[in-house]
């Protein structure tokens, strides 16, 4: 993953919950869809999970709350750091370890029952580096092992191409915050988004400015890089069949 990738995520660590009306009932609300959606395919109440995108832990702190035992990991050491801080301060046992998903050499564990990568991680890679990804996350798994992920609907977006995301309003009088994105279309398929979060505080309004690159990756391009690493049949699973806030897909490992 880029150096780009990172320094936006780890400039991101401490304003990222931010992003969400309430991070804790986002959490809880997460949890509770990706438990239903996995236990359909996995339904032992408690599974090893390795979340390899987990930044500051939105959905690795509501999975482990469910009673699995999970592990995460990212690219920055900063969401790492305030995971590893959100978790202990909910007594939660979850190890973190900071690692880029293209290869996952730091996870010191193997034979997870599910692998996972969610909030639209995987386009920041290139089409290489996707490839790398799903091998190594592959390689993490047991038989017969879940691959679970989440993008954006980037079949839809491509044709769309909207230059922004409507502005956000959060809180009540006295604690106020604007959260919206810019996009700006470089290229046919990829876009620099701009993600400014705007918070009212006793001396008047302040914004912070966070930018990152992303690669639109159609759902065709991710089901086909499942199946070349040895996957069996991707099934993806719209926001309106989960209830989940993404497209997701789903992968068993033979």
């Amino acid at each position: 993953m880029s150096d780009q990738a990172l320094s936006f995520y780890d400039s991101m660590a401490d304003y990222y919950h931010l992003i969400f009306e309430d991070w804790d009932r986002s959490i809880q609300r997460q949890a509770k869809i990706l438990d239903t959606v996995i236990s359909r395919e996995l339904p032992d109440q408690h599974l090893r999970i390795l979340d390899c995108a987990c930044g500051i832990g939105t959905q690795a702190l509501g999975l482990a709350a469910r009673g699995h035992h999970v592990v995460g990991s990212d690219i920055s050491p900063m969401e790492v750091t305030r995971a590893a801080r959100e978790a202990y301060a909910r007594g939660l046992n979850i190890e973190f370890y900071v690692s880029d998903m293209t290869d996952l050499k730091e996870i010191p564990e193997t034979g997870f029952d599910v692998v996972a990568a969610f909030d639209n991680a995987l386009p920041h890679l290139t089409s290489d580096e996707l490839i790398h990804a799903v091998r190594a996350m592959a390689s993490r798994l047991n038989s017969g092992g879940l691959f679970i992920a989440s993008i954006r609907d980037y079949d839809l977006l491509l044709q769309q191409k909207p230059a922004m995301q409507e502005p956000a309003f959060f809180g009540s009088k006295g604690s106020r915050r604007i959260v919206h994105q810019v996009w700006d279309w470089t290229e046919a398929a990829r876009y620099t988004l701009h993600l400014y979060i705007t918070i009212k505080a006793d001396q008047g309004w302040t914004t912070h400015h966070f930018v990152s690159e992303y690669r639109c990756v159609r759902r065709q391009e991710l089901s086909d890089a499942l199946r070349s690493v040895g996957f069996e049949e991707p099934v993806w699973l719209m926001p309106r069949e989960s209830d989940y806030h993404q497209p997701l897909v789903l992968a068993r490992w033979p």
